[in-house]
């Protein structure tokens, strides 16, 4: 029978209404991974009004995936030393944020929280006692954070720039110092910069290139060569006391747990150190 005659006898077969058990189950593919904000130590402070990320005190981030675990486990990227920037950038839900341009303290931030989102707060890695050396596993808790603010000082001289750099004189050799915050791609250009030097058996330098990198001017001069020989010959002094700035001025977020010794019985509030388990638990 031909649909215009079936139409006419009223035996148009309707289609059935969908059941309500079947309107209730949903496609794998309408599956989207959950987010969470994070809070940033800096506040969005020290980025430039270009940035993104200027003025904004929390950036939002995916959980963890199956993919994201694929990109950490990738042989190509771990041989290239990528494969956590990669997983940064997969994560972060602003595109439009890169996690080379954002600020190491703030970068730290979101590596924890992924970091719980896809295992779990229990963190548990091998640590050598301070006091004995005996080495164990041991469960930390990254929940136990603490948020480290950037902030000047009036007894050490150490000021903000209304550049965002900061500014302070050297207490032995009386140059003015202007330094910036490090971020992603300066700490990826020094451990690049350390392992060539490590390949090619030269000496470490790891506090004096940091300090080339992180200095921006001295005493009004910016030539990398003048900055260069400045730290080069910097007093012991100088540097204990711009290290101590920077530590100040830096943002950051740490996770300390009290650590307690199973072979000595020594305790003390330990820094957990991220080690190459941190995202390979396995």
């Amino acid at each position: 029978m031909s649909r215009n005659n079936m139409e006419r006898m009223g035996a148009v077969p309707q289609a059935e209404a969908p059941t309500p058990e079947a309107a209730d189950v949903q496609s794998p593919m309408h599956f989207v991974a959950p987010t969470e904000f994070v809070d940033l130590p800096s506040k969005g402070l020290g980025y430039d009004n270009s940035h993104p990320m200027h003025g904004k005190d929390t950036i939002e981030i995916r959980y963890m995936t199956a993919k994201d675990e694929d990109i950490l486990t990738s042989k190509t990227l771990l041989k290239k030393g990528v494969a956590i920037e990669r997983f940064l950038d997969n994560i972060i839900v602003d595109k439009n944020v890169k996690a080379s341009s954002l600020l190491v303290g703030d970068r730290n931030a979101i590596i924890i929280a992924a970091r719980i989102s896809g295992y779990g707060s229990d963190y548990s890695t091998n640590v050598s006692c301070p006091s004995c050396g005996n080495s164990s596993d041991y469960v930390f808790d990254l929940e136990n954070k603490k948020v480290f603010e950037s902030s000047t000082d009036e007894k050490m001289g150490l000021t903000q720039t209304p550049e965002g750099l900061f500014k302070v004189v050297m207490p032995l050799s009386k140059f003015e110092v202007h330094f910036k915050l490090l971020k992603g791609e300066d700490e990826i250009y020094l451990t690049q910069l350390a392992s060539n030097k490590a390949k090619g058996n030269l000496s470490e330098s790891n506090l004096t290139d940091q300090y080339k990198r992180m200095i921006v001017s001295v005493g009004g001069h910016t030539e990398k060569n003048i900055i260069s020989k400045f730290v080069d010959n910097l007093p012991t002094r100088d540097s204990r006391f711009l290290k101590n700035c920077y530590k100040v001025a830096n943002p950051d977020v740490k996770v300390i747990d009290q650590y307690s010794c199973t072979a000595c019985g020594f305790e003390q509030e330990l820094e957990v150190p991220f080690g190459a388990d941190f995202f390979w638990p396995e």
